[in-house]
């Protein structure tokens, strides 16, 4: 929707020795010479990207958005390709809580742009939302791609210009943005830049982290990136990770005990995978069970198959006689459980406990799992890491490189799925714009 070039003029006039026009670059040059922007150069076009553009735009500042691919918001439509969960209804400071060590920050974010605030934007492209059952936000018709192309087509009736195809590539040593483009490379001068260049998950989709030796060439403090809502591996016998990969667990209740040495108790749904376990109980999870395995080199993780029984009733259920019929048999009759669980009780509890209903009984509500390690970051839903909130102000500008400002899922926080990812990306983008509008309001410029 958005693959070709925006070929109107930035202006006539000239910024400097060459002014950028907004067109396709001329054939690639060894040494190209820098062009001039009059505005605000915006890198990336996600939802944190796309909303500091509409912040600049619409505070009268001229803005030019570049991106890697050949059209905007593509891990945004792959989010919503299930059902877009915009964002959650959870109260505030639930709602911040989401966001662990980094909730003060991101709730200053909310606090300019909140779950509601969101609702209310989407409103003005004609698109309600509605509360799911889990407490999730979805538009009514549950697509991403008709918000996505109206909110497209109003930045472009604003005068953002879109250059697609235009590939960040960190910065020369005058601290002109490098820029890859179809026609060559260009070095590009801004008055003021966004960075929101996405996180280091779905690299297909444009986030591949690329731009981290970039930042760090820069002395920006930069945590490793590292998966977030991701499955984690355990080892399977060939039997179960051929047999029983894609089956569903469902309902489960994990325990865990966090870092910290709390104990937590979380019911949900989960998947078998050919190497151990993923799902939405497990995404909620991955922060915790990343930081054990760093720590521990490993994860212990408790599974309640039968959340609704008791240990005492399964017990004596299980004590009951079972003749001729087989154990499978034997623990769908007297404990419900049959598919999945049950392989996985074959897997992981040895020939004598499944003989003694005690033991039986003790793994059906609390089977533990070792988990190895966490699958890796490309597979993974969103990243964790990235650009350190202490190396920026509360405007979210860089302190080593005044002017520049990140949004998005570059910067290190990490939240569950459930509409908190999105929402502080688009809060995020919002701060950042203003950021940048202000800046150059002081400076004259805009």
């Amino acid at each position: 929707m958005d693959g070709h070039h925006n070929r109107r003029c930035l202006h006539r006039r000239t910024y400097g020795p060459r002014a950028y026009h907004g067109a396709p670059f001329s054939a690639p040059r060894p040494m190209p010479d820098p062009v001039f922007l009059p505005g605000l150069a915006i890198i990336g076009g996600g939802p944190a990207g796309l909303m500091a553009a509409e912040v600049a735009r619409a505070a009268g500042v001229e803005v030019d958005l570049f991106d890697a691919k050949g059209s905007v918001g593509r891990k945004f439509l792959i989010a919503g390709k299930g059902g877009l969960n915009l964002t959650h209804s959870e109260p505030r400071p639930e709602f911040d809580a989401r966001y662990r060590e980094r909730s003060m920050h991101v709730g200053a974010w909310l606090d300019a742009f909140d779950a509601d605030a969101l609702r209310e934007w989407s409103r003005g492209f004609g698109i309600e939302t509605f509360i799911g059952t889990s407490g999730r936000v979805f538009p009514t018709d549950r697509k991403a791609a008709p918000l996505l192309r109206g909110w497209v087509r109003r930045l472009r009736e604003s005068g953002v210009r879109f250059h697609m195809q235009h590939r960040f590539q960190g910065w020369a040593d005058d601290g002109a943005l490098h820029i890859s483009t179809p026609d060559g490379e260009v070095l590009l001068h801004a008055r003021a830049t966004v960075l929101a260049l996405g996180g280091g998950s779905w690299p297909e989709l444009g986030s591949d982290g690329a731009w981290v030796p970039w930042l760090v060439d820069r002395d920006i403090d930069v945590a490793p990136l590292e998966p977030a809502n991701c499955g984690f591996d355990i080892g399977w016998s060939e039997h179960l990770s051929t047999k029983f990969a894609g089956a569903p667990l469902k309902p489960v209740v994990a325990h865990w005990t966090d870092p910290s040495g709390v104990a937590h108790a979380l019911q949900g749904e989960c998947v078998l995978t050919t190497t151990g376990i993923e799902g939405s109980l497990v995404y909620a999870l991955s922060a915790d069970l990343r930081q054990l395995i760093q720590r521990d080199g490993h994860a212990r993780l408790e599974l309640d198959l039968a959340p609704s029984r008791t240990f005492e009733a399964l017990r004596d259920a299980l004590a009951q006689p079972r003749g001729s019929r087989s154990l499978g048999e034997h623990l769908r009759r007297r404990a419900g459980l049959e598919g999945a669980k049950t392989a996985l009780l074959f897997e992981c509890v040895d020939r004598a406990a499944m003989q003694d209903p005690a033991q039986l009984a003790a793994a059906i509500k609390r089977l533990p799992l070792k988990l190895v390690r966490p699958r890796p970051i490309a597979e993974a839903i969103s990243s964790a890491g990235g650009v350190r909130l202490e190396a920026l102000d509360e405007a979210l500008m860089l302190h080593g490189l005044p002017g520049t400002f990140v949004a998005g899922e570059m910067l290190d926080w990490e939240a569950p799925t459930g509409g908190y990812l999105l929402t502080a990306c688009f809060a995020s983008g919002v701060v950042a714009g203003r950021g940048a509008v202000e800046w150059l309001r002081r400076r004259g410029a805009g």
